[in-house]
């Protein structure tokens, strides 16, 4: 209870202050008795608020739903309208009970946006002939062209009062702190009322019931056209839903409170439509602008959103004189600033960003010259075709000059790409020398047909192509009479980035056995230029001037240990040092068998560098170990004489016991040496001063590593259990 009157009573009545004035104005709006809009916010507050899914969630009346309000009682009356309502309602809740809430989610948010800007458009476009004194047209177009008129004509009071409450909304957000702790909306009103009455303006005013509880309006059934009336029901509860179910999932991110169930948020709607329709009042939708003002006011239960409809219901009461007083003209200019919200710059962005423009353009066109829903609807028929397109659709990229050409073919290359990839590899000359990178996670029947016969055709005219496909091999799949199927894409293609050059560069043709010497080197840096560095040029960039590694990496020379693999890092994270055998000779001043080249990278890693973690990396099947056990090449003297770093190796591998790798030792003999040796590195490691003195100070943690080879698994030494555990494993308990 505490914190509802510290945090919710307070929050409560700053959006009732909000709630109030958008209320009437989208009333006014709809052609809807000015009435039916305290009746939603009321409905809204107390119903949605106690029963939905999205606790701090506040429900009223949407601007979002005027058009299609307005057409549908200028179709079907008030009555049918308050029953279109009802059925609207008892289908979200069909909706909650069927647990489909997330599935409004998949509507592109391009559709969402543009749909709300056309709405607000629409709402500007209509309501700025009443702030000038006139009266809206019925259509979009009709607005549009009698505008100009109505802007040069006659203007009366209300024209005054009408731009002075878009005046007040502009300026408010731009005044101090403490004058804006009034919302903008009811300082706007307020003002203009006060000055309406002041002045005795013959500006027409509010127009209330004169019992408000004593409420007629009730819902009633058409005489005919139910096709037409299921229609609407359809389209209310469509809009109003998607509505909610985004402005809940907008407001989940402004808060770190329960999250929104949005099965349950549905039934809440829909029992609150019910209502609200039964008892004369507009559907009721989750509004965001009240939902942030609430969070931002600091509520912390739903009990907020319930007061807010509490507190609107006693306003209308007891104070239905003042409301009285409004004019009409002042809730048509708080309309035209709410519609003119709803067109965000920030949205419009947002689409460009991702290439949705287009279906944000087309969805608002069609809201605001149509009607709602087929706006909607048209702007979900453009995103599949978009979407087909983008799924379908290649790109085809074409470079080089005289006889030497790369052509790269990127996305999924079906017939729908066959035209224009006829069209560029026939504009090649003949007798050159093509090199045709296929980046594709499809290629269909025909686009491999076109390809093979152009092969074929530019080869027997005497040119070379050297076909390199990155990823899935579809083509050299389809030229071996393998079935070319989708679902054999997944896990039969390694990275080119992973993959060794004798599995995607050697099998090549157009590669002769005395140029494979030097191909890996051409062909390599040709990948990394071509395909890697323009994804990592900003990031060495960042480092071009220094570097900041966090670790100093010591390992093995062999060919098959990758750090930067093992360790998931990336350029600048890394300071490596490779030698056979992963060793850390000892210190100069311990024996005169020091190691001037590995010494200098420790000491310049941690006293220059103030890297946090030195790794010794060994690894199974080890060359090395293999040598000092007695399998050293003959006739390598310098290679005799850097084994001899191995000796306390080999002498702590016959004193100590194994050292177990995931609760067993190793089966072979050279694996189990390698295992002390990379607990013996780590003891040189700390002979060095520098090093001894960053542990002691907590500057620096040492780590021993050993990389399995066959079964790519890396394994960490636990201090605490004297055991190499599977990286990721819970430390301290010995495996086994």
């Amino acid at each position: 209870m505490g914190r509802v009157l510290r945090h919710d009573v307070p929050a409560s009545l700053v959006v009732f202050l909000v709630a109030v004035p958008l209320s009437l104005g989208i009333a006014l709006a709809s052609g809807a008795p000015i009435v039916a809009g305290l009746i939603a916010a009321i409905v809204g507050g107390v119903v949605a608020g106690a029963v939905g899914g999205a606790p701090l969630q506040v429900s009223g009346p949407a601007a979002g739903l005027t058009v299609v309000m307005a057409e549908t009682i200028n179709q079907f009356g008030w009555a049918v309208t308050c029953a279109i309502t009802v059925a609207a309602g008892a289908l979200q809740v069909l909706f909650g009970l069927s647990r489909v809430a997330r599935a409004a989610l998949a509507i592109s948010p391009a559709i969402v946006h543009g749909m709300l800007a056309g709405i607000g458009v629409t709402i500007v476009l209509g309501q700025l002939h009443i702030v000038l004194g006139g009266s809206a047209q019925s259509s979009a177009i009709d607005n549009i062209l009698e505008l100009p008129g109505q802007i040069v004509g006659h203007h009366d009071q209300a024209a005054m009062l009408g731009i002075l409450t878009i005046a007040i909304l502009l300026v408010w957000g731009r005044l101090p702190g403490a004058v804006r702790k009034v919302p903008g909306p009811l300082a706007a009103i307020a003002a203009v009322t006060a000055l309406a009455v002041l002045t005795n303006s013959s500006a027409e005013r509010v127009d209330l019931p004169g019992d408000v509880l004593a409420v007629d309006l009730m819902p009633r059934l058409p005489e005919g056209g139910w096709f037409e009336f299921a229609l609407a029901v359809l389209t209310i509860a469509l809009i109003a839903s998607v509505e909610t179910l985004l402005s809940a999932v907008a407001v989940d991110k402004m808060h770190t409170g329960p999250r929104a169930n949005l099965n349950r948020e549905l039934l809440g709607q829909g029992m609150a439509n019910m209502t609200s329709g039964a008892i004369g009042g507009l559907p009721v939708t989750g509004v965001i602008v009240r939902s942030s003002t609430n969070v931002a006011s600091g509520a912390r239960t739903r009990a907020s959103a319930v007061l807010h409809g509490v507190w609107v219901l006693l306003f209308t009461v007891l104070l239905a004189g003042l409301i009285e007083s409004i004019p009409l003209a002042a809730l048509a200019g708080l309309l035209v600033h709410v519609g003119a919200k709803l067109v965000k710059l920030t949205h419009i962005r947002e689409v460009l960003k991702h290439g949705d423009l287009p279906l944000y353009v087309v969805t608002l066109l069609g809201v605001v010259f149509i009607d709602l829903l087929s706006g909607v609807l048209i702007g979900i028929a453009f995103s599949l075709v978009l979407m087909l397109r983008r799924t379908m659709w290649s790109g085809i990229h074409a470079e080089g000059e005289g006889d030497s050409w790369r052509i790269v073919v990127e996305g999924a290359l079906t017939f729908l790409s066959v035209p224009r990839l006829s069209t560029v590899l026939n504009s090649l000359p003949a007798r050159s020398t093509v090199t045709l990178e296929l980046v594709v996670d499809y290629l269909d029947h025909a686009a491999f047909d076109c390809l093979h016969t152009w092969q074929e055709a530019h080869e027997r005219a005497g040119g070379t192509v050297v076909v390199d496909e990155i990823g899935h091999p579809w083509f050299e799949r389809g030229k071996s009479d393998s079935p070319i199927v989708r679902k054999d894409a997944a896990g039969t293609a390694l990275p080119r980035w992973l993959a060794p050059w004798s599995e995607w560069m050697a099998k090549d043709a157009g590669v002769s056995v005395p140029d494979q010497r030097t191909a890996p080197l051409r062909r390599g840096t040709s990948e990394f230029q071509n395909r890697t560095a323009p994804l990592v040029q900003e990031t060495l960039s960042r480092l071009a001037d220094g570097q900041q590694p966090h670790t100093l990496f010591i390992t093995c020379g062999d060919a098959r240990i990758v750090p930067n693999l093992i360790t998931t890092s990336g350029p600048g994270d890394l300071f490596a040092v490779r030698n056979v055998g992963n060793f850390v000779p000892v210190p100069e001043g311990d024996t005169a068998a020091g190691d001037t080249s590995v010494g200098a990278s420790i000491e310049y890693a941690v006293s220059v560098l103030r890297v946090r973690e030195i790794v010794v990396c060994g690894h199974s099947s080890c060359g090395a170990m293999k040598a000092v056990l007695g399998e050293a090449p003959a006739g390598l003297p310098s290679l005799a004489r850097w084994l001899r770093h191995a000796q306390p190796s080999v002498g702590r591998h016959a004193g100590e016991p194994a050292v177990t790798l995931g609760g067993e030792a190793p089966d072979a003999e050279g694996d189990r040496l390698a295992l002390h040796n990379v607990l013996q590195q780590l003891e040189h490691l700390r002979r060095y001063p520098m090093v001894a003195a960053a542990e002691r100070r907590g500057e620096l943690h040492l780590t021993g590593m050993y990389f399995d080879v066959g079964g790519a698994q890396v394994y960490l030494f636990d201090g605490e259990s004297g055991d190499f555990r599977p990286a990721g494993a819970e430390p301290g308990v010995r495996a086994g």
